[in-house]
Parts: C-alpha cells; structure tokens; sequence
C-alpha cells in the first residue's frame, strides 16, 4: 500500500511537472539571475554568438508599480546556426533568435530555461535536419550549464 502511495504521489509530480515545461528545458543555477545571465552572456559572446537584447523584466515591472521576482531575458543568435535552421523550415523564425530566461522563485532558488529545439522539430514539423537540431541542442545545453555553474 506504502509503495503505491509513494508510486502516484511520483507520477503526479512529475507529470505536473512536465506539463508545466512543455518544451522548455529548465535548470537550477548556483548564481543570482543577473551573475548567472552575466556568465552566459561572457560565456556566448566568446562563442561568436550575437548578443541582441538584454532584457530586465524585474527592473520594468518595478516601474510600472508590480513587485515581480527577479525576471532576466538574454536574447542572443548567430546566423550560421538560425539561418540554415530556418532553411530547414521557415517558420521556426518566430521562436529564433534564441532566448535564455532566468528567474528567482519564490523560495529563492534561480532557474534558466530555453526553448528546447526538440520541441521546435515538433513545434514546426521540421524534417530532414536532425543532426543541426541536434548540434543546436547540444550547443544550447553545454553553454547554458557552464553558465549555472
């Protein structure tokens, strides 16, 4: 009985869990949200990569009188990878140039999240590209955790 207990109490966990990131891959940094984008954005700019915005949705939120939890969107691309990814399938334009999102939850724990390109293979029926999709994945997860380390 115990075990079955603790057996449902895991899959709805998880299951609501995955249902919450849909597409999304999410992972806990050791930094605060402005140290651990500073690092990415170290981190991607000696890749090549474009940094394109930087934005402080913590920082606009205050100013409009709404009291958000630290809130940072690093917006960055490099045409070698999001152009022949386009090619690919055009309308994978709407979610390039690739986004980085980190947050403080409210008990104070700092996460970084992107679009997981998985998820766009099946967001935008790309076919025919698996070994860029995988590139771009691998690429993705390796910066993003020596940006949370």
């Amino acid at each position: 009985m115990k075990a079955k207990v603790v057996t449902s109490i895991l899959f709805l966990a998880l299951s609501h869990n995955s249902l919450a990131a849909e597409g999304v891959v999410r992972m806990e940094s050791r930094h605060s949200v402005a140290e651990t984008i500073d690092k990415l954005e170290i981190i991607l700019t000696g890749k090549g990569f474009s940094i394109l915005n930087r934005i402080n949705h913590g920082a606009a939120a205050k100013k409009a009188g709404v009291d958000l939890r630290d809130t940072q969107l690093l917006i960055f691309g490099n045409p070698k990878v999001g152009s022949p990814l386009m090619e690919c399938q055009q309308s994978v334009a709407i979610d390039l140039p690739q986004k980085v999102l980190a947050i403080r939850d409210s008990e104070g724990r700092v996460w970084l999240s992107y679009n997981d390109p998985a998820y766009l293979k099946h967001r935008h029926g790309i076919e025919g590209c698996d070994a860029l999709l995988e590139k771009v994945s691998n690429a993705l997860r390796n910066i993003t955790r020596s940006a949370i380390e």
